[in-house]
């Protein structure tokens, strides 16, 4: 999933953004800025330590900034925040490029860095909110079958939806599996044992003889291994083809269907 979609990815983002303000500007308050110099701006650096600072008291909040640069580091290609620094042949990341207030010839200053972190901290911000408000609707999904949307839950509420569907019906054969005691079957195997015409192990209850169970122990002996290889296989086979929403919430609603009935089932329990 990309993440600029993913709005719990997007808050912590900004979290660690914040801390990296935060950071420069305790580091900023051990230094002078020498813009007001008059001469040499653009080859002095942009900032220089104070008077009477400790070369461990800087050291300790450089090593605080760097730290919480790096936790930042994706935030200005996710809102595509870059500088533009005249001689300069590419855009400047102006969070991985903080150090330099403070050398020679500096590629920014310190209002450069902070008034692009507030920026960040901005598009990130509609980011979140566009990416809340482009996540599928999940009403209704909540009283599925335990079994899958207890598996598929955070898959799907993240946008992995072809995983949401490949781990949900995983979990339901591994149940059946565990249930049955086929624990070295494959899942379409598994499914045509226990459900077989001739001795199933998980029978529909009610009289055999009565049409409406005889029609639902047959249905159940092809939809089971039916569903599983037209949505656990292919779901994990196209390793590489995501799923819509509403795909994936058409063969999560197909699996639940199933382990509903599976439930009914009498057998091993």
């Amino acid at each position: 999933m990309d993440a600029s979609r993913n709005p719990e990815y997007l808050r912590r983002t900004s979290g660690a953004v914040a801390e990296f303000k935060d950071a420069f500007k305790a580091f900023m308050e051990l230094h002078t800025e020498t813009k007001d110099v008059g001469f040499g701006r653009g080859l002095l650096p942009a900032a220089v330590a104070r008077d009477g600072v400790s070369r461990e008291e800087l050291q300790a909040a450089t090593d605080r900034v760097a730290r919480a640069a790096g936790r930042a580091s994706a935030a200005p290609g996710l809102t595509r925040m870059y500088i533009g620094v005249t001689g300069f042949p590419e855009p400047v990341d102006p969070i991985s490029a903080w150090r330099t207030v403070t050398t020679p010839k500096p590629l920014l200053e310190p209002g450069d860095v902070l008034d692009s972190v507030e920026q960040i901290l901005g598009r990130l911000e509609a980011l979140t909110d566009k990416a809340e408000a482009e996540l599928p609707p999940t009403t209704g999904v909540e009283a599925m079958h335990p079994t899958i949307w207890g598996a598929a839950r955070k898959l799907w509420l993240d946008g992995h939806f072809r995983l949401a569907v490949q781990t949900a019906a995983e979990n339901l054969t591994s149940q059946v599996k565990t249930r049955t005691g086929l624990a070295n079957m494959d899942a379409t195997n598994v499914y045509e044992k226990v459900f077989t015409a001739k001795s199933p192990m998980l029978t529909w209850p009610g009289d055999p003889s009565d049409r409406t169970v005889s029609s639902m122990q047959n249905g159940l002996s092809k939809y089971a291994p039916g569903l599983n290889m037209t949505v656990r296989n292919t779901a994990t086979h196209a390793a590489f083809d995501e799923m819509t929403a509403q795909q994936a919430l058409e063969r999560l609603a197909a699996l639940s269907l199933l382990a509903h009935w599976i439930d009914e089932c009498e057998g091993p329990i």
